[in-house]
């Protein structure tokens, strides 16, 4: 009864569209009180949810992250890879792809991703001839890199939800291949729609302009290398890289590019203190919940009904990548991150895969998940930029979506993807 009450509320909580921190505390709460547990308990699982030190390094990553988005860099960067690929034919589509890959690792969220590179590209691209569905499939999609590239919170949240064990520098490492491999992907699904609808082409502009945008564009995209190379180095902490990355982030887009103003400034506290307030209290209530669902042994049932069906490797990972995907399409990454990591990584280990490249098979699942309704969060803001129905853009996203497939299987079943990197940095 104690964990259908604790799996019943949260699924209500969801469907009548109560917050899912909101819905996970209830949920943990309740259960906690019917099995009788004193109720310091509960509350100390609370607050040891947001006690880990390496949290520290989420606001300081989403700070950094919005302040280049206010602070010229979106702008920059997308200039240099107009530059270098835009000429070729549907090049404003590769360009976004590439923008998204070279923004994802200062961002290091899908979302902000597809809000300002979104807000720069959609117009530009239907401006001169593209559909504005394919504007947002392109940019929705290749978002997705924000998710996987380095710097990223998301994988602290999953280093943190794995217990503590799993090395964020090894996890920053293992996201490169993947996510390049995923925009390298992308980019040639967007070539073929272009080529197939005939989209237009622009002349080489010249490797000097080459030269002169990338110059403009290195300051900030140092930001990434300072936050992940000060951590792979071990010169800094993840917690210590993040604050010099924000420190650097002010410097760069206030004094170097000078376009950070005091109005942008207030806008990128406002935001990153909303975002952050949000990240902390669902890691609060995913930690009372997840202590609940261990109390419940919930993951042990879960990997006794897949086994049920099969004990063959090859397919208890593809269910497992079919029950992230349907999970990833109608909640939160955040949330998710917190809840399928302790139910599903012991699974995944069990049958051979390493604990850092599932981290890799689960953020790519739920990264498409924000693609997919009815929750898709980078989806609905796309949709919303480009004036698009969302009905419209699913139907005509398939090519990117199995572009994105195709990279989830290789990371999947060819365990070299994501680790092999990481294993030369390292070390075995």
């Amino acid at each position: 009864m104690g964990m259908t009450l604790l799996l019943g509320l949260f699924a209500l909580g969801i469907i009548i569209g109560m917050p899912v921190a909101f819905a996970l505390g209830l949920a943990a709460l309740s259960a906690f009180f019917y099995e009788g547990l004193p109720h310091f308990v509960a509350f100390q699982r609370l607050s040891s949810g947001v006690g880990t030190f390496s949290l520290l390094a989420i606001p300081f990553f989403i700070f950094a992250g919005e302040l280049m988005l206010h602070g010229g860099i979106a702008n920059r960067l997308v200039q240099f890879a107009t530059a270098l690929v835009g000429s070729r034919r549907g090049g404003l589509g590769i360009v976004n792809v590439f923008s998204s890959m070279l923004f994802g690792g200062i961002s290091g969220s899908a979302v902000a991703d597809t809000s300002a590179l979104g807000s720069i590209l959609i117009p530009i691209m239907k401006k001169e001839g593209y559909r504005a569905d394919y504007a947002v499939n392109v940019t929705v999609t290749s978002s997705i890199a924000g998710i996987m590239i380095p710097p990223s919170h998301n994988m602290i949240l999953y280093a943190v939800a794995a217990g503590g064990g799993i090395s964020i520098s090894r996890l920053f490492m293992a996201g490169v291949v993947p996510g390049v491999l995923m925009c390298v992907l992308l980019g040639f699904a967007a070539w073929i729609v272009a080529v197939r609808h005939g989209y237009p082409s622009v002349p080489f502009p010249g490797w000097k302009v080459v030269g002169q945008t990338a110059i403009r564009a290195l300051p900030g995209f140092f930001t990434a290398v300072i936050i992940v190379g000060g951590v792979l180095s071990g010169i800094f902490t993840v917690t210590e890289s993040g604050a010099i990355g924000v420190a650097y982030a002010l410097v760069v887009t206030a004094l170097v590019y000078r376009e950070l103003t005091w109005d942008g400034f207030i806008t990128a506290v406002r935001q990153a203190s909303k975002t952050t307030a949000l990240v902390m209290i669902l890691v609060g209530c995913a930690a009372a919940y997840g202590y609940m669902l261990a109390f419940y042994q919930v993951p042990e049932a879960l990997a006794g009904f897949i086994t049920s069906f099969t004990k063959n490797p090859t397919m208890i990972l593809l269910l497992i990548n079919v029950m992230l995907l349907v999970a990833g399409m109608v909640m939160d990454m955040a949330a998710l991150i917190l809840i399928c990591t302790p139910i599903f990584l012991p699974l995944a280990v069990q049958f051979g895969m390493d604990p850092v490249q599932f981290g890799m098979v689960l953020m790519m699942n739920l990264g498409l998940g924000l693609c997919t309704p009815p929750v898709g969060s980078c989806l609905f803001v796309g949709c919303a930029i480009g004036g698009v129905k969302i009905e419209k853009a699913v139907l005509t996203i398939w090519p990117f979506y199995l572009a994105i497939l195709l990279a989830l299987a290789l990371t999947t079943y060819v365990p070299a993807v994501s680790l092999t990197l990481p294993n030369l940095v390292f070390g075995n």
